[in-house]
């Protein structure tokens, strides 16, 4: 038993293991740790069970488990907001917000590769060439040298660093790469960032999503940070967010660290753990708040 965080938060181990075929996709018959989750989020309570693998797996088989729990905790905002009288305006087709500058997590970039890799040779040929196209016009803006140094800063970059940048891209008003026809073309395997984006004012208003008048659903975990934590805990790197232009060459560079292995029982419980304390400070932070 894990003791409760201050935040309300608990995690328990059941009493038995057995063969399961769900959570990871490392095997069809994986031994499992089955686990019961507790969260306290600003918005709610999230209790779900989970199993986890117990074999060395890679860190990529973190995440359908990751996304889950960010979707569950982001229902209960957006249920928030509707008991306030607002709706989420975001629909698909809606694709303003997919001319910003998306973080991806090393993790993250590492399954966005992944499924470059698996698709057929025509649409993986497709894909590659708009990223390539991407970068392009990121560099004759001058902005894809300041993007690399991101991904691959020794240390942390602070937001002030970060600002500038993110400015520049966005004045390019440029279509992410994997749009397609406004409607994302790896949306099973899109970054946190995307996932957690939902604005309650007006669609329109997001043409320039540097309007003031755009109201946010408030999110209370990022995973993106979350994830990029964990990768920097297990391999005693730097905590990273990679810019998605960057992230499927920037995955191919680090192949080697991709093959690490780590018991999935250990990826879980070092993940729950950023969890809970990102939960923790969000809590309070918004106890604080008028």
């Amino acid at each position: 038993m894990i003791s409760p965080s201050r935040n309300g938060a608990g995690l328990r181990r059941s009493s038995h293991r057995q063969q399961h075929s769900h959570v990871t996709p490392v095997s069809n018959q994986a031994l499992v740790e089955h686990f019961e989750i507790s969260l306290r989020t600003p918005s709610g309570d999230v209790s779900t069970a989970v199993g986890v693998p117990t074999s060395f797996v890679p860190i990529t088989a973190i995440l359908p488990l990751m996304r889950s729990l960010g979707d569950e905790v982001q229902a209960l905002e957006h249920s928030q907001a509707g008991q306030t009288g607002q709706t989420v305006s975001c629909h698909k087709g809606c694709a303003a917000c997919c001319r910003m500058l998306v973080p991806a997590s090393a993790p993250e970039a590492f399954a966005i590769a992944d499924r470059i890799e698996r698709l057929e040779q025509p649409e993986r040929d497709r894909l590659l060439a708009k990223l390539d196209l991407a970068q392009q016009q990121l560099a004759r803006a001058g902005v894809l040298t300041q993007l690399s140094a991101l991904a691959e800063s020794p240390d942390p970059p602070s937001d002030d660093a970060i600002e500038p940048v993110n400015r520049a891209y966005y004045a390019l008003r440029m279509p992410c790469p994997f749009l397609d026809n406004e409607s994302c073309s790896i949306y099973e395997d899109r970054p946190a960032a995307c996932r957690e984006l939902s604005v309650t004012s007006p669609a329109i208003d997001c043409q320039d999503m540097t309007n003031p008048s755009i109201r946010a659903v408030p999110v209370a975990v990022r995973l993106s940070t979350t994830l990029s934590l964990l990768w920097a805990d297990l391999t005693g790197t730097t905590p990273r967010l990679i810019p998605l232009p960057l992230a499927v060459e920037w995955a191919r560079r680090h192949r080697n660290e991709q093959t690490r292995r780590w018991a999935g029982t250990e990826i879980f419980e070092n993940a729950m753990d950023k969890i809970w304390r990102y939960l923790s400070q969000e809590n309070a932070r918004r106890s604080r708040e008028p």
